[in-house]
């Protein structure tokens, strides 16, 4: 494809942490996010001693990079060395990238670069001083809703104007993968009528059929996660996209989105020829 879209909804790849410790996986999704026409890569940072306990990080958990929840989630953690190359090489490929920080030394850590977006992660919806954190720095903040209430939600959203920061809400359900009987899609049109701000989609379901129903429903922007292999390990691998599912997700939501039309009503010039053949049938032509 290789092309960026230009009119909504804006399509992130969300790599997250399907890289697995691994720069060169990592540049791989780049890759393919970009030759899908994605408009950005998305990323995850935590500053794991922040984010995670003692307690929890000395968990036994056995994983391909130790014996230890803190062998996994540091292994998983990139840091200034692989970000900086993220950074030149989505600035070379010429598409955007982004990450949701999980703490306030994480958002710290991300203001070193140039970035345009950001993004608050659904179980970060509470934590009012990372909000404002975020919301201070005035850049366009994607925010995810999964796992909350609307309650929740109004005291973020009363952050972001408070702070005169643009934002877009996104429709998000919090469990990995999602069943498609819980997308509860018509939330979509709920947030936009409360909120009267620009709605978008987080998925996690299987498959596309879900995503393609929401964009249908009107987006500003979609996000999936994407993987090189469904199958590879990780937590988010089954809920994210192979590379055959995004380069149909893109080409299909390219196509919904030329379908929608304006919504006025009126003869179309491409309907006038056969208007004028099949709107005068012969019998009610005058008799001779």
């Amino acid at each position: 494809m290789n092309f960026r879209r230009t009119e909504p909804p804006f399509l992130i790849a969300e790599i997250g942490i399907n890289h697995n410790g691994d720069l060169n996986i990592a540049k791989q999704l780049i890759d393919l996010a970009f030759s899908c026409g994605c408009n950005a890569v998305k990323f995850q940072k935590r500053d794991v001693d922040q984010v995670y306990s003692r307690e929890e990080l000395s968990m036994s958990r056995e994983n391909p990079f130790g014996s230890t929840n803190e062998d996994l989630k540091r292994h998983l953690e990139f840091g200034v060395e692989e970000y900086d190359e993220i950074n030149r090489y989505c600035n070379e490929l010429g598409i955007d990238w982004f990450a949701s920080a999980w703490d306030p030394l994480s958002q710290d850590f991300l203001r070193r670069y140039d970035i345009k977006y950001n993004k608050v992660a659904s179980p970060m919806l509470n934590l009012t001083d990372l909000i404002e954190k975020i919301a201070e720095e005035g850049k366009h903040t994607f925010v995810s809703t999964g796992m909350s209430t609307l309650e929740e939600i109004d005291r973020a959203v009363d952050i972001f104007h408070r702070y005169n920061c643009s934002f877009e809400l996104m429709h998000c359900n919090s469990s990995y993968p999602t069943e498609n009987g819980n997308a509860n899609l018509r939330v979509i049109q709920t947030l936009k009528n409360r909120y009267q701000c620009p709605v978008g989609f987080s998925g996690h379901e299987k498959g596309i059929q879900i995503t393609l129903a929401a964009v249908a429903l009107g987006l500003s922007s979609v996000e999936r996660h994407i993987t090189l292999d469904k199958y590879m390990y990780g937590s988010d691998q089954l809920a994210s996209l192979p590379p055959s599912s995004l380069t149909k997700l893109s080409s299909l939501i390219e196509i919904i989105h030329n379908s929608m039309g304006d919504g006025e009503k009126f003869i179309r010039e491409e309907e006038k020829a056969p208007r004028d053949k099949l709107s005068k049938p012969c019998w009610s032509l005058p008799q001779t």
